[in-house]
C-alpha cells in the first residue's frame, strides 16, 4: 500500500511537530530529575512542581483561547514556540551562573504549560484548514507515531547526555527545538484566511469551549473520561522519579529506558488506527481501547528492584502505550470533525485546560499521598482508580444526529 500524500504545507507543519517533540523527548522528566539531582527536593516538592506547573498555565491559558481563536494559526503557533524558548532558556543561564532555584523552575513550568496549550489549539485548527477530513485520521496518527518514537529514542539519549554534560543540557535541547519548530511553521506556504467573529454573543466567549464539550454527548463522554485516566497516568510520573530512583536506587540510564523502550510501541498502536477504524468501527474503538489504555496502571505497584523491576515497568508502560497511541489519533480526529471551525481553538484549549487541571489535581493528591504513606501505595491508589474510567466511556453511538458537524 503507497503511503498517502498530505502536501508539502503539511510536511512542513508535520516537520516543526517531529523537532520540537524529539527535544521535548530529550529532556523528558528533565525537570523532575533536576529537582531531586541538584535542588534535592522531597517527593512532596517533586509533585508540586508537576502539579503546580500545569496548573498556573493551564489558568494562563484560558485568556488565550479567545485570543488565538480569531487570529491567524499560523503566527501564533510562532509566537508560542518563540515564548517556550525564551523560557526553557533561562534555566541553563541560571544553572551556570549558580542561581537556579525551585520557584524559577514553577515559573517556568507555568510558562511552557500555557504555551504549549495555545500552539496546540492554533495547530489543530490550522490542520482543519489545511487538510480535508478524510485525511485528519491520517494526519494525527503521523503526530502520534512522532510523539511516540521521540520518547523512545530522546530520553535514552537524555540520560546519556545528563551522565557525560550535566543535568541542563537536555534543557538546552528543548528550548532549541522550539526555535527550530518556530522556522519550521514559518516556512509554511498556505494562504490563511483572517477568522471571522460570529455574530452571534456566544462567538467570543471564554466558555463556549467547554460548552461545546460538556453539550455534544459524544465529545461530554470522553472529555470526561480522558481527564481522569489522563490524570492518573501522569501522575504516577512523579511517584515512580521517588520510587525508581531514591528509593530503588534506579542509575538514571534505567530510569529513562523504562519509560523509553516501551514508547515503541507507540509507532505500533498509531499505526494501526485507521485500519482499526475501518474494520471494527469508531465507537468500538473508543469502547475496547479506551478500556484497555487504562487496566494494567495497576502493575506499577508490583515494581520490585533490579532486572525484574526494570522489566515490570517497561511490560505495565507498553500495554498502556500501545493502547494509548491507537486511541488518540480516532479521539483527535473525531473532536475535530464535531466542532465547527469558529469553536476549534476554544474547543482545544478547554480540552487542554481541562487535562492540565486533572493532571495538576491527581499529582499533588498522588503526592499528598505519597508523602503520607509511600510512593507505592499512592501509585496502587492510582490504579484501583483507573480501573473505573472505564465507566465513563460512551455507552452508544459517540456520533448521534443531533451532534453532526457544524459546517461554517
Amino acid at each position: 500500500m503507497s503511503r498517502r500524500r498530505l502536501g508539502r504545507p503539511f510536511g512542513w507543519l508535520w516537520a516543526a511537530y517531529a523537532v520540537s517533540a524529539y527535544g521535548s523527548g530529550l529532556g523528558f522528566g528533565a525537570f523532575p530529575l533536576i529537582a531531586v539531582l541538584v535542588l534535592h527536593a522531597s517527593p512532596a516538592e517533586v509533585s508540586v512542581l508537576s502539579a503546580v506547573g500545569p496548573a498556573v498555565g493551564a489558568l494562563l491559558a484560558v485568556p488565550l483561547a479567545p485570543w488565538v481563536e480569531f487570529r491567524r494559526k499560523r503566527p501564533v503557533m510562532i509566537a508560542m514556540d518563540l515564548a517556550r524558548f525564551a523560557a526553557m532558556a533561562t534555566i541553563p543561564l541560571a544553572y551556570a551562573l549558580g542561581l537556579l532555584g525551585f520557584v524559577q523552575l514553577l515559573v517556568v513550568s507555568a510558562v511552557v504549560a500555557a504555551a504549549k496549550i495555545a500552539f496546540n489549539a492554533a495547530s489543530g485548527a490550522f490542520l482543519k484548514t489545511l487538510l480535508p477530513p478524510e485525511d485528519l485520521l491520517t494526519a494525527n496518527s503521523r503526530f502520534e507515531s512522532t510523539n511516540w518514537s521521540s520518547i523512545a529514542i530522546g530520553p535514552p539519549l537524555g540520560g546519556a547526555a545528563i551522565a557525560l554534560f550535566g543535568p541542563v543540557v537536555t534543557v538546552v535541547a528543548d528550548a532549541l527545538s522550539y526555535l527550530l519548530s518556530a522556522l519550521g511553521v514559518t516556512a509554511i506556504r498556505h494562504r490563511e484566511e483572517a477568522p471571522r467573529r460570529p455574530e452571534a454573543a456566544t462567538g467570543a466567549g471564554l466558555l463556549d469551549g467547554w460548552r461545546h464539550l460538556l453539550t455534544h454527548p459524544g465529545l461530554r463522554a470522553l472529555y470526561l473520561n480522558n481527564l481522569l485516566v489522563s490524570g492518573l497516568i501522569m501522575a504516577t510520573e512523579p511517584l515512580l522519579a521517588v520510587l525508581l530512583l531514591r528509593q530503588l536506587h534506579f542509575p538514571a540510564w534505567q530510569y529513562a529506558l523504562a519509560f523509553a523502550a516501551p514508547c515503541f510501541g507507540g509507532l505500533i498502536g498509531s499505526r494501526l488506527a485507521s485500519r482499526a477504524v475501518a474494520r471494527y468501527g469508531r465507537d468500538r474503538v473508543f469502547r475496547t481501547v479506551g478500556t484497555l489504555r487504562a487496566v494494567w496502571l495497576i502493575g506499577l505497584v508490583f515494581v520490585r528492584p533490579g532486572i525484574l523491576g526494570l522489566v515490570t515497568v517497561i511490560a505495565v508502560e507498553l500495554a498502556i502505550i500501545v493502547n494509548m497511541s491507537l486511541f488518540v489519533p480516532v479521539l483527535a480526529t473525531y473532536r475535530l470533525e464535531q466542532t465547527p471551525k469558529h469553536l476549534v481553538a476554544r474547543t482545544l484549549t478547554a480540552w487542554s485546560i481541562g487535562q492540565q487541571g486533572s493532571i495538576a489535581l491527581c499529582t499533588a493528591l498522588g503526592g499528598l499521598l505519597a508523602g503520607a504513606t509511600s510512593p507505592r501505595t499512592a501509585l496502587a491508589a492510582a490504579g484501583l482508580l483507573a480501573l473505573l474510567t472505564p465507566l465513563l466511556l460512551p455507552r452508544r453511538s459517540a456520533t448521534p444526529a443531533a451532534a453532526q458537524p457544524v459546517r461554517t
